[in-house]
Protein backbone atom coordinates (compact mmCIF):
# COMPACT_ATOMS: atom_id res chain seq x y z
CA UNK A 1 0.00 0.00 0.00
CA UNK A 2 3.08 2.61 0.50
CA UNK A 3 4.15 1.65 -3.15
CA UNK A 4 0.08 2.42 -4.25
CA UNK A 5 0.67 5.71 -2.13
CA UNK A 6 3.61 7.17 -3.20
CA UNK A 7 2.75 6.08 -6.90
CA UNK A 8 -0.90 8.76 -6.65
CA UNK A 9 1.43 11.33 -4.83
CA UNK A 10 3.99 10.80 -7.68
CA UNK A 11 1.24 11.02 -10.17
CA UNK A 12 -0.93 13.90 -8.94
CA UNK A 13 2.76 16.28 -8.38
CA UNK A 14 -31.11 24.82 0.84
CA UNK A 15 -35.10 25.45 -0.40
CA UNK A 16 -37.44 23.04 -0.18
CA UNK A 17 -37.04 19.60 -1.04
CA UNK A 18 -40.19 17.85 -1.92
CA UNK A 19 -41.67 19.07 1.58
CA UNK A 20 -39.01 21.54 2.52
CA UNK A 21 -34.76 21.29 3.22
CA UNK A 22 -35.03 24.32 5.50
CA UNK A 23 -37.79 23.19 7.55
CA UNK A 24 -35.40 20.11 8.45
CA UNK A 25 -32.28 21.60 8.05
CA UNK A 26 -31.82 22.55 12.16
CA UNK A 27 -32.70 18.88 12.91
CA UNK A 28 -29.14 17.08 12.90
CA UNK A 29 -27.75 13.65 13.30
CA UNK A 30 -24.63 12.81 14.69
CA UNK A 31 -22.58 9.89 13.43
CA UNK A 32 -19.98 8.19 14.91
CA UNK A 33 -16.59 8.10 12.66
CA UNK A 34 -13.32 7.02 13.17
CA UNK A 35 -11.00 10.31 14.12
CA UNK A 36 -7.56 10.50 15.08
CA UNK A 37 -6.13 11.31 19.00
CA UNK A 38 -3.52 11.85 20.25
CA UNK A 39 -1.95 8.97 22.89
CA UNK A 40 -0.04 9.73 26.05
CA UNK A 41 3.57 8.79 26.72
CA UNK A 42 4.49 7.31 30.43
CA UNK A 43 7.78 6.01 31.93
CA UNK A 44 6.18 2.19 31.36
CA UNK A 45 5.31 1.61 27.53
CA UNK A 46 1.58 1.44 27.09
CA UNK A 47 -0.67 0.03 24.56
CA UNK A 48 -0.94 2.74 20.93
CA UNK A 49 -5.17 3.63 22.53
CA UNK A 50 -7.66 3.18 19.86
CA UNK A 51 -8.40 6.31 18.32
CA UNK A 52 -11.70 7.58 20.10
CA UNK A 53 -14.81 8.09 17.53
CA UNK A 54 -15.26 11.48 16.29
CA UNK A 55 -18.75 12.57 16.40
CA UNK A 56 -19.78 14.63 13.11
CA UNK A 57 -22.28 16.66 13.35
CA UNK A 58 -24.77 17.14 10.05
CA UNK A 59 -28.05 17.83 8.91
CA UNK A 60 -30.39 16.11 5.79
CA UNK A 61 -28.60 19.08 3.61
CA UNK A 62 -25.25 17.79 4.73
CA UNK A 63 -26.08 14.61 3.25
CA UNK A 64 -28.14 16.12 -0.29
CA UNK A 65 -25.03 18.26 -1.04
CA UNK A 66 -22.50 15.29 -0.56
CA UNK A 67 -24.84 13.85 -3.22
CA UNK A 68 -24.56 17.45 -5.24
CA UNK A 69 -20.93 16.98 -5.19
CA UNK A 70 -20.57 13.10 -6.93
CA UNK A 71 -23.33 14.84 -8.90
CA UNK A 72 -20.93 17.76 -9.95
CA UNK A 73 -18.26 15.16 -11.05
CA UNK A 74 -20.67 13.36 -12.59
CA UNK A 75 -22.34 15.84 -14.61
CA UNK A 76 -19.06 17.26 -15.44
CA UNK A 77 -17.03 14.28 -16.87
CA UNK A 78 -20.28 12.77 -19.01
CA UNK A 79 -20.97 16.84 -20.30
CA UNK A 80 -17.55 16.94 -21.82
CA UNK A 81 -17.60 13.24 -23.13
CA UNK A 82 -20.89 14.08 -25.09
CA UNK A 83 -20.28 18.04 -25.61
CA UNK A 84 -16.86 18.78 -25.19
CA UNK A 85 -18.18 21.34 -22.51
CA UNK A 86 -19.26 21.35 -19.22
CA UNK A 87 -21.84 22.63 -16.83
CA UNK A 88 -23.11 26.08 -17.54
CA UNK A 89 -22.22 29.02 -15.43
CA UNK A 90 -25.96 29.46 -13.54
CA UNK A 91 -25.32 25.58 -12.40
CA UNK A 92 -22.58 26.36 -10.67
CA UNK A 93 -23.12 28.55 -7.86
CA UNK A 94 -26.02 28.85 -5.06
CA UNK A 95 -27.00 32.00 -5.99
CA UNK A 96 -25.88 35.13 -8.51
CA UNK A 97 -23.43 36.48 -5.32
CA UNK A 98 -21.89 33.65 -4.68
CA UNK A 99 -18.40 32.63 -5.72
CA UNK A 100 -17.17 29.34 -7.07
CA UNK A 101 -14.07 27.18 -8.23
CA UNK A 102 -13.69 27.06 -11.89
CA UNK A 103 -13.43 24.01 -13.32
CA UNK A 104 -9.24 22.60 -13.64
CA UNK A 105 -7.62 20.94 -16.34
CA UNK A 106 -10.62 18.73 -17.65
CA UNK A 107 -9.37 16.77 -20.00
CA UNK A 108 -6.04 14.97 -21.55
CA UNK A 109 -5.28 15.92 -24.33
CA UNK A 110 -7.56 18.22 -26.46
CA UNK A 111 -10.48 19.04 -24.42
CA UNK A 112 -13.05 17.91 -26.64
CA UNK A 113 -15.53 15.57 -26.45
CA UNK A 114 -15.53 11.63 -27.34
CA UNK A 115 -14.65 11.41 -30.81
CA UNK A 116 -15.43 8.84 -33.35
CA UNK A 117 -19.26 8.12 -32.16
CA UNK A 118 -22.07 6.39 -34.16
CA UNK A 119 -25.09 8.40 -33.80
CA UNK A 120 -26.12 6.00 -31.56
CA UNK A 121 -23.27 6.61 -29.30
CA UNK A 122 -23.84 9.96 -29.62
CA UNK A 123 -27.29 9.79 -28.44
CA UNK A 124 -26.28 7.32 -25.14
CA UNK A 125 -23.69 9.91 -24.19
CA UNK A 126 -25.97 12.49 -24.74
CA UNK A 127 -28.84 10.82 -22.54
CA UNK A 128 -26.88 10.09 -19.99
CA UNK A 129 -25.05 13.99 -20.23
CA UNK A 130 -28.41 15.31 -19.81
CA UNK A 131 -29.59 13.15 -16.81
CA UNK A 132 -26.65 14.47 -14.50
CA UNK A 133 -27.22 17.48 -15.12
CA UNK A 134 -30.53 17.25 -14.45
CA UNK A 135 -29.35 15.77 -11.02
CA UNK A 136 -27.52 18.71 -10.18
CA UNK A 137 -30.26 20.95 -11.50
CA UNK A 138 -32.78 18.89 -9.07
CA UNK A 139 -30.26 18.90 -5.85
CA UNK A 140 -29.88 22.73 -6.48
CA UNK A 141 -33.14 23.46 -6.70
CA UNK A 142 -34.05 21.68 -3.73
CA UNK A 143 -31.46 23.06 -1.75
CA UNK A 144 -32.18 26.63 -2.69
CA UNK A 145 -29.11 28.83 -0.71
CA UNK A 146 -27.73 25.94 1.14
CA UNK A 147 -26.46 24.44 -2.12
CA UNK A 148 -22.82 24.48 -1.97
CA UNK A 149 -21.16 25.58 -4.75
CA UNK A 150 -19.23 23.31 -7.75
CA UNK A 151 -15.85 22.56 -6.21
CA UNK A 152 -12.57 22.27 -8.31
CA UNK A 153 -12.75 19.57 -10.63
CA UNK A 154 -9.87 18.03 -12.62
CA UNK A 155 -10.78 15.15 -14.73
CA UNK A 156 -7.23 15.06 -15.75
CA UNK A 157 -6.92 12.82 -12.96
CA UNK A 158 -7.76 9.80 -15.09
CA UNK A 159 -4.48 9.38 -16.39
CA UNK A 160 -2.85 9.05 -12.54
CA UNK A 161 -5.73 6.54 -11.74
CA UNK A 162 -5.38 4.65 -14.78
CA UNK A 163 -1.16 4.35 -13.84
CA UNK A 164 -2.16 3.25 -10.66
CA UNK A 165 -4.70 0.92 -12.06
CA UNK A 166 -2.27 -0.72 -13.97
CA UNK A 167 -3.78 0.33 -17.30
CA UNK A 168 -2.60 2.04 -20.17
CA UNK A 169 -4.19 3.06 -23.76
CA UNK A 170 -5.19 -0.53 -24.27
CA UNK A 171 -5.15 -2.00 -20.96
CA UNK A 172 -2.28 -3.83 -22.77
CA UNK A 173 0.20 -1.87 -24.83
CA UNK A 174 1.70 1.29 -24.48
CA UNK A 175 0.31 5.09 -23.71
CA UNK A 176 -2.16 7.08 -21.61
CA UNK A 177 -5.62 6.16 -20.92
CA UNK A 178 -7.72 8.82 -21.85
CA UNK A 179 -11.47 8.00 -21.35
CA UNK A 180 -12.20 10.48 -24.53
CA UNK A 181 -10.09 8.87 -26.93
CA UNK A 182 -13.11 6.77 -27.85
CA UNK A 183 -16.53 5.06 -26.92
CA UNK A 184 -15.02 2.05 -25.78
CA UNK A 185 -12.72 4.00 -23.14
CA UNK A 186 -15.56 6.36 -22.79
CA UNK A 187 -17.07 3.10 -21.13
CA UNK A 188 -14.07 2.34 -18.93
CA UNK A 189 -14.57 6.26 -17.69
CA UNK A 190 -17.93 6.09 -16.61
CA UNK A 191 -17.52 2.42 -15.16
CA UNK A 192 -14.97 4.38 -12.76
CA UNK A 193 -18.12 6.22 -11.65
CA UNK A 194 -21.49 4.76 -11.85
CA UNK A 195 -20.98 2.11 -9.65
CA UNK A 196 -19.55 4.42 -7.06
CA UNK A 197 -22.39 6.53 -7.35
CA UNK A 198 -24.97 3.55 -7.42
CA UNK A 199 -23.46 2.24 -4.17
CA UNK A 200 -23.05 5.87 -2.17
CA UNK A 201 -26.77 6.70 -2.54
CA UNK A 202 -27.53 3.15 -1.66
CA UNK A 203 -24.56 4.36 1.57
CA UNK A 204 -26.35 7.48 2.30
CA UNK A 205 -29.67 6.41 2.65
CA UNK A 206 -29.04 5.58 6.44
CA UNK A 207 -28.00 9.14 7.47
CA UNK A 208 -31.33 11.01 6.05
CA UNK A 209 -33.50 11.71 9.58
CA UNK A 210 -36.45 10.59 10.38
CA UNK A 211 -38.14 14.06 9.92
CA UNK A 212 -36.33 13.83 6.48
CA UNK A 213 -37.81 10.64 5.36
CA UNK A 214 -40.87 12.12 5.91
CA UNK A 215 -40.37 14.97 4.26
CA UNK A 216 -39.91 12.91 1.02
CA UNK A 217 -35.96 12.73 0.72
CA UNK A 218 -35.44 9.18 0.88
CA UNK A 219 -38.42 8.97 -2.20
CA UNK A 220 -36.26 11.67 -4.39
CA UNK A 221 -32.46 9.83 -3.23
CA UNK A 222 -34.28 6.62 -4.50
CA UNK A 223 -35.19 8.04 -7.58
CA UNK A 224 -32.25 9.12 -8.35
CA UNK A 225 -30.49 5.78 -7.19
CA UNK A 226 -32.47 4.43 -9.34
CA UNK A 227 -30.98 6.61 -12.64
CA UNK A 228 -27.63 6.03 -11.83
CA UNK A 229 -28.43 2.57 -11.32
CA UNK A 230 -29.59 2.45 -15.12
CA UNK A 231 -26.50 3.76 -16.20
CA UNK A 232 -24.01 1.47 -14.25
CA UNK A 233 -26.37 -1.20 -16.07
CA UNK A 234 -26.22 0.01 -19.41
CA UNK A 235 -22.38 0.19 -19.05
CA UNK A 236 -21.65 -3.12 -17.52
CA UNK A 237 -23.66 -4.92 -19.73
CA UNK A 238 -21.82 -2.87 -23.00
CA UNK A 239 -18.59 -3.54 -21.53
CA UNK A 240 -19.52 -7.61 -21.10
CA UNK A 241 -21.23 -7.38 -24.83
CA UNK A 242 -18.81 -6.20 -26.52
CA UNK A 243 -15.99 -8.81 -25.11
CA UNK A 244 -18.70 -11.03 -25.90
CA UNK A 245 -19.03 -9.96 -29.46
CA UNK A 246 -15.33 -9.67 -29.67
CA UNK A 247 -14.93 -13.68 -29.21
CA UNK A 248 -13.26 -12.94 -25.51
CA UNK A 249 -12.45 -11.14 -22.84
CA UNK A 250 -8.84 -11.55 -23.76
CA UNK A 251 -9.84 -9.95 -27.30
CA UNK A 252 -11.70 -6.48 -25.83
CA UNK A 253 -9.14 -4.90 -23.52
CA UNK A 254 -11.33 -2.62 -22.15
CA UNK A 255 -13.28 -5.46 -20.17
CA UNK A 256 -10.04 -6.27 -18.37
CA UNK A 257 -9.34 -2.61 -17.97
CA UNK A 258 -12.35 -1.99 -15.95
CA UNK A 259 -11.07 -5.30 -13.82
CA UNK A 260 -8.37 -3.37 -12.91
CA UNK A 261 -10.36 -0.53 -11.46
CA UNK A 262 -12.28 -2.17 -9.37
CA UNK A 263 -8.89 -4.08 -7.88
CA UNK A 264 -7.64 -0.62 -7.23
CA UNK A 265 -11.30 0.86 -5.95
CA UNK A 266 -11.12 -2.44 -3.72
CA UNK A 267 -7.56 -1.39 -2.27
CA UNK A 268 -8.56 2.03 -1.72
CA UNK A 269 -11.17 1.35 -0.07
CA UNK A 270 -10.57 -1.78 2.56
CA UNK A 271 -6.66 -1.18 2.92
CA UNK A 272 -5.73 -4.58 0.64
CA UNK A 273 -2.20 -3.99 -0.65
CA UNK A 274 -1.79 -8.23 -1.30
CA UNK A 275 -2.79 -9.60 -4.69
CA UNK A 276 -5.43 -7.94 -6.78
CA UNK A 277 -8.66 -8.88 -5.37
CA UNK A 278 -11.87 -7.88 -4.12
CA UNK A 279 -12.66 -9.76 -1.26
CA UNK A 280 -13.83 -7.85 1.41
CA UNK A 281 -15.22 -5.14 -0.52
CA UNK A 282 -17.97 -3.83 -2.97
CA UNK A 283 -17.02 -4.59 -6.22
CA UNK A 284 -18.31 -7.52 -8.55
CA UNK A 285 -15.93 -7.88 -11.59
CA UNK A 286 -16.83 -8.11 -14.73
CA UNK A 287 -17.46 -11.73 -16.07
CA UNK A 288 -18.66 -13.33 -19.18
CA UNK A 289 -21.81 -15.21 -18.44
CA UNK A 290 -21.48 -19.27 -18.47
CA UNK A 291 -24.33 -20.15 -16.20
CA UNK A 292 -27.42 -18.91 -14.16
CA UNK A 293 -25.28 -19.23 -11.50
CA UNK A 294 -21.90 -17.49 -12.63
CA UNK A 295 -21.24 -14.32 -10.85
CA UNK A 296 -23.08 -11.40 -11.60
CA UNK A 297 -21.43 -9.04 -14.62
CA UNK A 298 -24.11 -6.71 -15.10
CA UNK A 299 -24.81 -5.61 -11.72
CA UNK A 300 -22.46 -5.02 -8.43
CA UNK A 301 -24.39 -6.62 -5.57
CA UNK A 302 -24.01 -9.33 -3.02
CA UNK A 303 -23.86 -12.66 -4.83
CA UNK A 304 -26.12 -14.53 -2.13
CA UNK A 305 -28.87 -12.48 -2.61
CA UNK A 306 -28.56 -9.94 -5.14
CA UNK A 307 -29.05 -7.42 -3.08
CA UNK A 308 -26.71 -4.31 -4.51
CA UNK A 309 -23.91 -3.09 -2.26
CA UNK A 310 -23.49 -0.03 -0.46
CA UNK A 311 -20.41 2.17 0.25
CA UNK A 312 -19.94 4.75 3.05
CA UNK A 313 -19.15 8.61 2.53
CA UNK A 314 -15.45 7.45 3.71
CA UNK A 315 -15.41 4.64 1.42
CA UNK A 316 -16.56 7.04 -1.39
CA UNK A 317 -13.99 10.16 -0.49
CA UNK A 318 -11.03 7.34 -0.72
CA UNK A 319 -12.24 6.57 -4.12
CA UNK A 320 -12.42 9.84 -5.66
CA UNK A 321 -9.33 11.28 -3.99
CA UNK A 322 -7.41 8.60 -4.67
CA UNK A 323 -5.98 7.85 -1.67
CA UNK A 324 -5.97 5.12 0.70
CA UNK A 325 -5.13 7.43 3.57
CA UNK A 326 -6.59 8.06 6.76
CA UNK A 327 -6.60 12.18 7.11
CA UNK A 328 -6.43 13.26 3.33
CA UNK A 329 -9.08 15.73 2.49
CA UNK A 330 -8.41 16.18 -0.86
CA UNK A 331 -6.85 15.07 -3.81
CA UNK A 332 -7.81 13.21 -6.94
CA UNK A 333 -10.89 14.61 -8.98
CA UNK A 334 -11.05 16.80 -6.35
CA UNK A 335 -7.85 18.68 -6.26
CA UNK A 336 -9.11 21.26 -3.03
CA UNK A 337 -11.37 18.80 -1.58
CA UNK A 338 -15.73 18.51 -2.10
CA UNK A 339 -17.71 21.32 -0.80
CA UNK A 340 -18.83 19.15 2.61
CA UNK A 341 -19.03 18.48 6.19
CA UNK A 342 -17.95 15.29 5.04
CA UNK A 343 -14.58 16.11 3.34
CA UNK A 344 -11.60 14.36 5.23
CA UNK A 345 -11.49 10.13 5.07
CA UNK A 346 -11.69 9.19 8.56
CA UNK A 347 -10.89 5.39 8.55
Amino acid sequence: MDKLTALMNRAVSRRKFVAGVGATAGATVVLGLNGCSGSSHTPTPTPTPTPTPKPVVFTDADVLNFALNLEYLEAQFYLYAATGAGLQASDLTPGSASTYQTVGTVTLGDAAAVTGLTPAQQDILNEIAYEEQQHVRFLRSALGSMAVPMPNIDLSFFGPLAVAAGITKTATGDGSFDPFDSFDDFLVGGFIFEDVGVTAYSGAAGLISPAGVAAGYLTAAAGILAVEAYHAGYIRTSLTGRAIAAGSATNYPQLGAANLVEDLRAMLTVGNSAAPSTAGSVETLLVLPTSISSPSAIVAADPTNAVGFARTVNQVLHIVYGSPTVGVGKGGFFPNGVNSVFATTTA
